[in-house]
């Protein structure tokens, strides 16, 4: 692992040492499926982990299910020659059904060949950080957590953990073996983790790092009404609760306050998002999505950005 100017923090009693914010690569995976982001040119999605790990970014979140393969396959040829390569986290348990759909399964038959394919696909010889994507079927989270265990003794993964649990299908499964991670959606429009989830993940030294910390880029300050309206219709986001009302006015009017903190701090509203999410003492780190090479630096900075009482009281709606 390369050194990195950037700030960081431990991941959990994980031993990693990450980034405060990592390459979400979720939107890399390209059209043509159940939750795609639409169309996505490949060689910009090289360039913008490129320059990311140029700027110090020292992990990558991908998924099996992101395009099916395709965003580990576009991580695997951005990683492909590197002598210092940056931390690799990706996720099972959502295969591709008919028609290019999600299915889901947390057998321990169907969590090795997607392991064994994401290996392949990413060209590492073992998965850094390797989780459950969601707990569904819930009755098969006990089997799918043994699976990752196993895999773990074998040396396939090196730490394990999980995305979107809650506290009782923690528990559950913390009765087999520690969970080391959590990976939870967090940002200013979803704060549902903040009563139970998080509280837990710190107490149980689990580490978290959170996803869609800029609400899928709607706190970016760059998502208007009409660029929503134009957002092609394979964009699950053009019909998704928080980017239509009633929630989007009340949203865009939240925008609009991490426009004043971030002039006032010479950032980005989109790194005023993220910091924010990062100033919660459970959150290790936030999963950022760059989808070409110059959205990256405007947001890179959250890593380091400390928010004040009144850039807080601000983005609140305080006087």
């Amino acid at each position: 692992m390369y050194k990195t100017q950037l700030k960081t923090a431990q991941l959990g009693e994980t031993g990693l040492e990450i980034t405060r914010v990592g390459f979400g690569a979720w939107a890399i995976g390209g059209a043509g499926y159940d939750w795609s982001w639409g169309a996505q040119d490949d060689d910009e999605s090289i360039a913008a982990i490129q320059h990311a790990l140029e700027l110090g970014v020292n992990w990558i979140d991908t998924a099996a299910q992101y395009g099916f393969g395709h965003s580990e396959e576009i991580v695997g040829r951005a990683l492909a020659g590197l002598t210092e390569r940056p931390y690799v986290f990706t996720k099972g348990g959502q295969p591709e059904g008919p028609g290019r759909t999600t299915v889901q399964s947390l057998r321990r038959d169907s969590l090795r060949r997607e392991i064994e394919a994401s290996l392949s696909r990413l060209g590492v010889p073992a998965i850094d950080l390797y989780q459950i994507h969601w707990p569904i079927p819930d009755e098969e989270i006990e089997e799918g957590w043994s699976t990752l265990v196993e895999l773990r003794d074998e040396g396939l993964v090196r730490h394990i953990g999980v995305s979107n649990f809650n506290v009782g299908q923690l528990r559950r499964i913390q009765s087999i073996a520690p969970v080391e991670t959590l990976q939870p959606p967090y940002s200013l429009i979803a704060r549902g983790v903040e009563d139970e989830i998080l509280p837990f993940a710190e107490r149980e030294g689990v580490g978290v790092i959170v996803y869609s910390p800029m609400g899928s880029g709607l706190l970016t300050g760059r998502m208007t009404r009409e660029r929503i309206e134009s957002l092609p219709e394979d964009d699950w986001r053009k019909h998704g609760d928080q980017f239509t009302e009633p929630r989007l006015s009340r949203n865009l009017e939240l925008v609009a306050r991490l426009v004043e903190v971030a002039e006032r701090n010479d950032t980005s509203p989109g790194a005023i998002a993220v910091a924010w999410t990062l100033s919660s003492p459970a959150v290790d780190g936030a999963i950022v999505g760059f989808r070409r090479p110059d959205q990256v630096g405007p947001i890179i900075g959250a890593a380091g950005l400390e928010l004040s009482e009144d850039d807080v009281a601000t983005i609140a709606g305080r006087p």
